[in-house]
């Protein structure tokens, strides 16, 4: 029985990190793609700050999932090599998440900032119009 679990957590653990390269992959290549925008046309601050956010929302996602995978790794780890491995590399895992949140937390802060700037901006035209 414990080597059907074994077995079964191995291959969870495969799929769970084959969704975290997947999701990388994707967020890598929209990020990109959205960049070329630059390339052709200047990029505003806030279409900037967009796409980072964007890109560190998915980044924070794969994150979580390979988490998930060294959580579940760790449970059938065979020898104390193997399981301090998977502890430094959850402890780093947990450190990128935790100043990717803190990013994404303060880019939403400015980005709220500056739309709201934008708006007020807006107004004062739409004022100034009347």
């Amino acid at each position: 029985m414990k080597e059907l679990l074994v077995t079964v957590t191995e291959y969870v653990v495969l799929a769970i990190d084959a969704i975290a390269l997947f999701v990388i992959a994707v967020a890598t290549v929209q990020a990109f793609v959205s960049s070329l925008e630059g390339v052709f046309s200047t990029l505003s601050g806030h279409r900037r700050r967009e796409i980072w956010l964007r890109y560190a929302r998915w980044l924070v996602g794969a994150l979580t999932f390979q988490l998930a995978a060294d959580i579940l790794e760790s449970a059938i780890a065979t020898d104390w090599q193997s399981l301090v491995r998977l502890a430094a590399i959850a402890v780093i895992r947990t450190f990128l998440n935790y100043f990717l949140e803190k990013d994404l937390k303060e880019g939403r802060e400015i980005q709220k900032a500056s739309e709201e700037a934008l708006a007020k901006a807006g107004l004062a035209a739409s004022a100034k119009g009347a």
